[in-house]
């Protein structure tokens, strides 16, 4: 379908505030320290992983707008996204597939991004997140037909995995290192009637159809991890498909003195890793904080116009950032 010229100056609007988040990136990272400190931390010793310059994506993202499957900003994000990945010598491919609206039934090309870090290594782990947002905030009290942004929920794992890249080149590990951004995680209009992981699900069914040389030993799915009140138990699917994968980080955590990772079960997810374990029978663990903003509280910001850069951290990503890169340095 042609863009009208209304379309066409709104996405070269949100590409150049895209492409202008890119280069405050590349800057954070061509001048950041060694590691991250932040007031009040229970940590003694600055965090190696840049988390700040992780949150300035999250912001970036956000500062495009709603991001659901399809649109404008959609787009933008990947353009975004694409030039961060392929600046940090990760090797990026779109896999696109076609789904029915389920509204108007008109057809809605999605794609999974994949960024590819040692592909020549025969056996992978799979680093992954969702990159799209809900529709709308239906959860929120006052405004379910809202805007909504998704900083945590959307945001968040695809920032932390744009810092995650710039360590990806170096890594000593016999594995190489996918990073795959899911599409159409929630392409939900009517929850009791859509269907939810599209981008995973299709995955997991490539994954398995097309037998490729390579294969994955683990996954680890990232979702909703920059909470500021973060607290990550673990997650009853990830215990039950892969309890080693999760025992592994959670023990890695402690190690490190990150006490976000609460070693104990809280909540059972439906979520992108489960198409995984299922269908393309690739043990994969969710690292999710789904009490936001905190166990407890009387109202989640969870599908919510509270989901906003200002109720996320730069010290929550670090810290999941860090956590991770330790366990990729040492997984067996």
């Amino acid at each position: 379908m042609q863009k009208s010229k209304t379309q066409a100056v709104f996405l070269g609007t949100i590409v150049l505030t895209a492409l202008a988040a890119f280069a405050y990136f590349a800057f954070l990272l061509r001048n950041g320290e060694a590691g991250s400190e932040f007031q009040g931390s229970s940590l003694t010793t600055p965090i190696p992983f840049d988390g700040q310059a992780s949150y300035e994506v999250l912001k970036a993202i956000c500062d495009i707008g709603p991001r659901p499957s399809g649109s404008a900003g959609m787009a933008a994000q990947q353009k975004m996204l694409t030039r961060i990945f392929t600046d940090l010598g990760g090797r990026v491919s779109l896999q696109q597939f076609e789904v029915r609206h389920p509204v108007d039934g008109s057809a809605v090309t999605m794609s999974n991004m994949i960024v590819q870090w040692h592909p020549e290594r025969a056996e992978k782990i799979l680093l992954c997140a969702h990159y799209d947002t809900r529709p709308y905030p239906d959860a929120d009290p006052v405004r379910p037909r809202g805007r909504f942004i998704g900083a945590n929920d959307g945001a968040s794992g695809a920032a932390l995995l744009c810092a995650l890249g710039q360590h990806m080149p170096e890594l000593e590990s016999r594995y190489g290192v996918d990073f795959v951004l899911f599409d159409g995680e929630e392409f939900i209009f009517d929850r009791r009637r859509d269907t939810y992981f599209l981008g995973s699900t299709y995955f997991a069914r490539q994954y398995v159809a097309e037998k490729p040389k390579f294969s994955y030993k683990y996954g680890v799915l990232l979702d909703m991890v920059a909470d500021r009140n973060l607290n990550l138990y673990m997650e009853k699917n990830s215990i039950r498909y892969a309890r080693p994968i999760v025992l592994d980080i959670w023990n890695t955590a402690r190690k490190l003195g990150v006490t976000e990772f609460i070693q104990r079960s809280r909540h059972e997810v439906r979520d992108d890793h489960l198409p995984l374990n299922n269908i393309a029978k690739i043990p994969t663990c969710d690292i999710i904080d789904f009490d936001y903003p905190r166990p407890g509280a009387r109202q989640s910001y969870w599908h919510t116009e509270s989901d906003i850069p200002e109720n996320c951290s730069a010290e929550s990503l670090a810290k999941v950032g860090w956590v991770l890169l330790e366990w990729l340095k040492r997984v067996e």
